[in-house]
């Protein structure tokens, strides 16, 4: 990393096994559909060369322009950046004429998101009970806990956050704001810890962890968002496979890094169909993890996961 991290104020996560696994090479099309703060971007746009190609994704206005920004002050390249989700990444790249050869995407926020107590992303600073990645746009976390039904919280909580106390805290929230809005991270928090009584003292994480990673999923549609692109994927795989027009090159490589369950086990499972079908070939053998180094300098990797899938090229005859 280079002299400002200060700045920077982000680590990026598995970043020596995420280029050893996209092995870039000179010339080639680097997309990252979460640019973060640009740390895995820098890193491989190095290798690409003048004639590489960059385009950056993300939700967040303030990132993407940093991550733009950097890369073209480190290494030359003047990316291509996309203001919005990666679900439309196929049709960004299709208007501009991209056609990748290496892809990124890393599910995690960056650590200047979670810093920033006016993001309402977590419960250690109070703050805006916000939690939209896109700041500009959407239903915020205080709307959702305002308009949800009691039932409605209870099953986002228990699916998103897989907590087996959804039911308790969701009745802590219903008589709560019958009383007064919730509206900041440290009301919800205090509400949970509540919902929890004597548990709490007995919890290895802060009650409130999965409450709050369930908010964040369901205000921002994760889960839908990396279901349409898994879709996305595999349609251009087929596509390629089949030697027609797509988003993704033959031999394109595809990386995700997840960080709870419920990312992971859609990303394996999609890997392991298109490989299932003849479509890619898998670069990592399962899920690669953080090192004890890593995880000691930075605990936010202690979770993370990468897979990463190679697209195989037109079939005989194709």
């Amino acid at each position: 990393m280079d002299g400002d991290e200060g700045q920077i104020g982000h680590i990026p996560v598995l970043l020596e096994p995420v280029v050893a696994a996209l092995a870039p090479r000179a010339g080639q099309t680097y997309v990252d559909l979460t640019a973060g703060r640009g740390g895995h971007a820098e890193a491989i746009a190095r290798q690409l060369g003048p004639a590489g190609r960059v385009a950056l994704f993300d939700l967040d206005r303030g990132n993407l322009a940093f991550a733009t920004e950097r890369v073209h002050r480190t290494t030359g390249i003047t990316p291509v950046a996309v203001h919005g989700s990666f679900v439309s990444v196929g049709r960004e790249l299709d208007a501009r004429g991209l056609v990748a050869d290496l892809v990124l995407a890393d599910l995690g926020f960056a650590s200047t998101q979670v810093d920033d107590a006016e993001r309402g992303l977590s419960f250690m600073r109070d703050g805006p009970l916000d939690m939209r990645l896109d700041a500009s746009a959407g239903m915020t976390a205080a709307d959702l806990v305002a308009s949800a039904s009691e039932r409605d919280l209870a099953e986002m909580i228990a699916r998103y956050g897989e907590d087996p106390l959804a039911r308790q805290i969701a009745a802590k929230i219903r008589d709560a704001r019958a009383v007064a809005p919730i509206k900041t991270t440290a009301q919800l928090a205090d509400l949970v810890r509540e919902a929890y009584g004597a548990r709490a003292h007995a919890s290895r994480m802060h009650p409130a962890t999965k409450t709050f990673q369930a908010l964040r999923i369901a205000v921002n549609d994760e889960m839908g968002a990396l279901d349409a692109l898994l879709d996305s994927i595999r349609r251009a795989a087929q596509r390629t496979r089949e030697g027609r027009p797509s988003w993704l090159a033959p031999q394109a490589r595809i990386a995700v890094i997840g960080f709870h369950s419920l990312e992971d086990r859609l990303v394996k499972q999609a890997f392991a169909d298109l490989r299932k079908n003849g479509l890619a070939r898998e670069i990592t053998s399962g899920a690669v993890v953080s090192s004890e180094s890593e995880s000691a300098a930075n605990p936010r990797a202690r979770s993370a996961k990468l897979r990463v899938v190679m697209v195989d090229g037109p079939a005989a005859g194709a």
